[in-house]
């Protein structure tokens, strides 16, 4: 979708809510068709092992949409948690909306080309994930969210990274030393 505005006129009950700062809006297990935009703040989507370590799989910030799309395309119990990094104003509504709106050819290929873009984006994420250093991932998340370094804490940027948050300490001090 485009934005809020597209969202709104597809899903007439949809709501603007207010979240504070470590309030849980979807958690493991939970069978929900809800997504959420958000107009300010910052979520994050995540799973937790069997250790209970956590493992974050998204950050939202400002104009984004945040969901557990596999729960919701094949209706199963979600997987993620989602939960509010800062105070947020989000709107909630209905991912059935998109199911069933009566979408223009033109709508269709605008979604076609933004869910193509986005698994672009999570085959990436994924390969380097698989295949580089730990430094270069993290000046990937520099250059692709350097808005966010300031407002994640460290331990959420090395968890999102797939490293502890001593080694993205060392890096951190390696990048600061000009090496």
């Amino acid at each position: 979708m485009q934005g809020l505005n597209d969202i709104l006129n597809l899903d007439k009950n949809a709501k603007t809510r207010f979240v504070k700062k470590g309030e849980m809006l979807l958690r493991e297990g939970d069978e929900s068709s809800l997504a959420f935009y958000i107009e300010k703040g910052l979520l994050r989507s995540y799973t937790i092992d069997e250790k209970g370590k956590e493992h974050i799989f998204s950050f939202a910030s400002e104009g984004w949409i945040i969901a557990d799309i596999d729960s919701q395309e094949f209706n199963h119990p979600a997987e993620l948690f989602i939960d509010c990094i800062e105070d947020s104003e989000i709107v909630v509504f209905d991912r059935k909306c998109f199911k069933l709106a009566d979408l223009s050819e033109q709508q269709l290929r605008e979604n076609a080309n933004l869910l193509a873009r986005r698994i672009a984006v999570l085959q990436k994420r994924v390969i380097m994930l698989m295949s580089v250093s730990a430094q270069e991932r993290y000046s990937t998340f520099l250059k692709s969210f350097p808005k966010l370094v300031n407002r994640v804490p460290q331990r959420m940027i090395a968890s999102y990274l797939g490293i502890t948050p001593e080694a993205l300490s060392k890096i951190r001090g390696q990048i600061a030393k000009g090496k």
